[in-house]
This record gives structure tokens, C-alpha cells and sequence, in this order.
């Protein structure tokens, strides 16, 4: 009897779960009973105003209805972070959405989800971590509906699978989360896809459908080849597409800005495409419709107007990100090829974007700084100088402006302290990389053109310190400060 009870009461407790179009709804008070009850298990930590998680949600809960249809172990499950910020600062949720997935019911160190957001990338990326990395195809039937079933999808051909290749093939594709791998012998798959011998081929659902791998069959080989005929030659930047566009290896990309409703886009986009091909594998090749509002701010990233647009931009993604500007503003694939020949040549000046120096710009206590005139004065030799970098939309910007202004007034009258700000989203430098929102950075006198990182507390009387220390005391760091990331690289994917 006792026995019966305790099992009543854990069903019952595990039906307290309630689930929203077959995605599991999470609080602090069920999390620990859904890992018990679901050994592989798929988070959400979602903020219900932010528009990445609403353009995730119908995906994510498609995805939920696939595998509960097909009566998977695995299970979707969100927890509304802005609710249950206990568990979001345990789990460490800096941004929307945060995706973990909780392998065996365990909560410690869970896996980041690295894919796509479409329902098919989602549940190809769940059943490559839970199941094997190769799948057994038996029959044609199988191989065409894996190849149906997936935007992308890789078969390998081999008649002997402890063959050296195929242990290769293996190899492989245990390192690809995102991308299904299955293994054949069948004279039927053989035949059905007019393979004579063992080869590798990945399918497809755009540009030319399929393609063969040709070379040695080593793990290294065959995921460069994947890498490089796993996307579009030209691919459309959209909320779906951004995590495969900046999580992917390839970190050099060319950036076609154009409006998808232009007369001449199909022209222009077909002579970007026939660029493309040449630079598969090392340049990434994006269509950005430059009159979707969502885009705006990287067209404002890149110092561009919409009026400006047709616009073509390239972009390192490195340690340091670099821009770059063509000297032609014409959309031809000649003129594109050359451009990135003379980029993977390294021939080519980074564009640095400038506006025009303001005439007051020296009448508020606060100074105002542009590209042009931000080395005349952060490194005067004979100032100490302390600029902020700024977006305009940045909401800690916002905040810390007042402040930003006191300090400006307390310094006003000094001989030799400037503090200053500079719009980082229409003016670059080449001595200072902006990667977040506010940047501060200390300028000190001197022939050395030092630069010090403030990461101090955001007063007036940290500021002050800092600044009469020569930038040697009250730097030190705050704590959580969670600035706005970059647009391009942050807040779009």
C-alpha cells in the first residue's frame, strides 16, 4: 500500500506539468521533477518580450510536436526567465533566448544549443546528441525520406563499414551536431543515386541539390567539404538564419544590402550568386533586404542609409572585427570577385566610418569626438582623456548619461583632464575595438599612446577616482555590469 501511494503521488506530480503546445512549462518549483522525469531535455529561457523568442516560439513548438509524435524521449520545455530568476541566474541566462539541453537528468554543465532555429534543425541537432552519429540506411525507401526530412542531410556509400573510409565517415560525424549522417550498403541506394563505388554525398534542398565528395577520405577532409556546401551559395540573413550565419566556421563575410522588392534584384542577386561560387568555404555570402525593419541597425552598424542601398560590405568576425568597402559601388560578380580576391589576398584597408566634425564640438563640458578628430585629441600628449563609446539606442548608455554629464561639469575648468564620448555605431578607430555598449577607456598624457580599460563602478565618485589616480585606482571591476552587446554580432542572432 505504501508503495502504491508513493506512486500515485510521483504521477501526480508529474502530470502537475503543464505544457503549451507540447513544450513543457518549467518554474523552480517542477524544474528538478521534469529532469527526473525526462532524460534528455530541451530548455527555452525565454523573456516574453523579446522578439527573437517570439520568432523561435511557433518553430520550437513544432519541434515539440515532432518528437511527441513520433513518441520520442526527448521533450521541449521553457522557462520564462523574467518569472523564475532564480533558476535563470543558476543556469548563468545572460541573453533571450538561452537554449541548455539536460542530458540523463543531470543539471550540472548542460549543453549549449548551437543550431538552427527551424523545427527540423532543432530535432536533427536532439537526435545527433542523443542517438548514434551514423544511421543504417536498409533500404531506398529510408535514404529518400532522410533526404526528405532534412534541409541538409549526408549519406555515405560503403560496402565494408570497418573500412578505413567509413571510420573516417564515423569520425565525422560525431563532430557535426546539426547535420544528419547515414551509412549504406544496399545495391538498391547504390543504384537509386547512380553511386558506382563507395564515395560520400551531401543532399540538399537548394543551389544544385547535391554534391560529391572528391579527394582523400580523412575526418578533416570531409568537414571541410561539409562546411562548404552546407549552406546556400547566397544566404538571406533572417532570425531563423542567424545562428547558422555567425555560428558557423566561416568568419569572413560579404554583405549584399538590397531591397528584395527592387526591379533589378533577381539581376543583382544572380550576379552576387556567380561571385559566390569561387569563395565556397572561405567567404559567406549574405543577402540583407535593406528595407525590413528588423535590419536597420545593421544597415546602421555598417554607417549605412537605406537611400545608399544597393551596398555591398565585407566583414571579418576574428578576434577583432573589420570592415571593409569596396572601391566600386557596382554589383557585378567581376567586380565582387575582385574585391574578394584582394581581401583573402590581404590587399585590401579596412574601412573605418567617420562622421564630419561637429563645430561645437568642444562647447559642452562633455566633448564630442567623430573619427577624424579622435587621435588629435585622445592622444594629446598633454591631456588625460576618458571617452566613452556609445550607441544611441543603448539602454545603459541611457542611464549612464547623467552621470557622464556630472563628470564632464566637475572636469570642465581642469588643465589637463578631458572627458569625452564618441558614437561607436557612426565613427571607428583603429586603436580601439568597440565590442559592447558603454565602452570606457582611459586616455592617459604621455608619447606612449597608452590605452586603460575602465571596468569600475558607474559613478560619479568611481569615475572620479579613477581619473585623479591617473587611471590607477577605482577601476577595478563591479560585478555583473551586463552591457549591451554589439548589434551585428549580439543582438541578431
Amino acid at each position: 500500500m505504501p508503495f502504491m501511494l508513493f506512486c500515485t503521488l510521483v504521477v501526480a506530480s508529474r502530470a502537475e506539468i503543464a505544457e503549451e503546445e507540447d513544450v513543457l512549462v518549467l518554474k523552480k518549483s517542477n524544474f528538478d521533477e521534469a529532469l527526473a522525469a525526462h532524460p534528455n531535455l530541451l530548455v527555452e529561457f525565454y523573456a516574453p518580450w523579446c522578439g527573437h523568442c517570439k520568432a523561435l516560439a511557433p518553430e520550437y513548438a513544432k519541434a515539440a510536436g515532432m518528437l511527441k509524435k513520433e513518441d520520442s524521449d526527448i521533450r521541449l520545455a521553457k522557462v520564462d526567465a523574467t518569472e523564475e530568476t532564480e533558476l535563470a541566474q543558476e543556469f548563468g541566462v545572460r541573453g533571450y533566448p538561452t537554449i541548455k539541453f539536460f542530458k540523463g537528468g543531470e543539471k550540472e554543465s548542460p549543453k549549449e544549443y548551437s543550431a538552427g532555429r527551424q523545427a527540423n534543425e532543432i530535432v536533427s541537432w536532439l537526435k545527433k546528441r542523443t542517438g548514434p552519429a551514423v544511421s543504417t540506411l536498409a533500404g531506398v525507401t529510408e535514404a529518400e525520406s532522410l533526404i526528405a526530412d532534412n534541409e541538409v542531410s549526408v549519406i555515405g556509400f560503403f560496402k565494408d563499414a570497418e573500412s578505413d573510409d567509413a571510420k573516417a565517415f564515423q569520425k565525422a560525424a560525431e563532430a557535426i551536431d546539426d547535420i544528419p549522417f547515414a551509412m549504406t550498403a544496399d545495391d538498391a541506394v547504390y543504384s537509386k543515386f547512380e553511386v558506382s563505388k563507395d564515395s560520400v554525398l551531401l543532399f540538399k534542398k537548394f543551389d544544385e541539390g547535391r554534391n560529391t565528395f572528391d579527394g582523400e577520405l580523412t575526418k578533416e577532409n570531409l568537414l571541410a567539404f561539409v562546411k562548404a556546401n552546407q549552406l546556400p551559395l547566397v544566404i538571406e540573413f533572417t532570425e531563423q538564419t542567424a545562428p547558422k550565419i555567425f555560428g558557423g566556421d566561416v568568419k569572413s563575410h560579404i554583405l549584399m544590402f538590397l531591397p528584395k522588392a527592387a526591379s533589378d534584384f533577381q539581376e543583382k542577386m544572380d550576379q552576387f550568386k556567380k561571385a559566390a561560387d569561387g569563395f565556397k568555404g572561405r567567404i559567406l555570402f549574405i543577402f540583407i533586404d535593406s528595407e525590413v525593419d528588423d535590419n536597420q541597425r545593421i544597415l546602421e552598424f555598417f554607417g549605412l542609409k537605406k537611400e545608399e542601398c544597393p551596398a555591398i560590405r565585407l566583414i571579418t568576425l576574428e578576434d577583432e572585427m573589420t570592415k571593409y568597402k569596396p572601391e566600386s559601388s557596382a554589383i557585378t560578380a567581376e567586380s565582387i570577385t575582385k574585391f574578394c580576391t584582394l581581401f583573402t589576398e590581404g590587399k585590401l584597408k579596412p574601412h573605418l566610418m567617420s562622421q564630419e566634425i561637429p563645430e561645437d564640438w568642444e562647447k559642452n563640458p562633455v566633448k564630442v569626438l567623430v573619427g577624424k578628430n579622435f587621435e588629435e585629441v585622445a592622444f594629446n600628449p598633454k591631456k588625460n582623456v576618458f571617452v566613452e563609446f556609445y550607441a544611441p539606442w543603448c539602454g545603459h548608455c541611457k542611464q549612464l548619461a547623467p552621470i557622464w554629464e556630472k563628470l564632464g561639469e566637475k572636469y570642465k575648468d581642469s588643465a589637463d583632464i578631458i572627458v569625452a564620448k564618441m558614437d561607436s555605431t557612426a565613427n571607428e578607430i583603429e586603436a580601439v575595438k568597440v565590442h559592447s555598449f558603454p565602452t570606457l577607456k582611459f586616455f592617459p598624457a604621455g608619447e606612449e599612446h597608452k590605452v586603460i580599460d575602465y571596468n569600475g563602478e558607474r559613478t560619479l565618485d568611481g569615475f572620479s577616482k579613477f581619473l585623479e589616480s591617473g587611471g590607477k585606482e577605482g577601476g577595478a571591476p563591479a560585478g555583473d555590469d551586463d552591457d549591451d552587446l554589439d548589434a551585428e554580432v549580439n543582438h541578431l542572432d
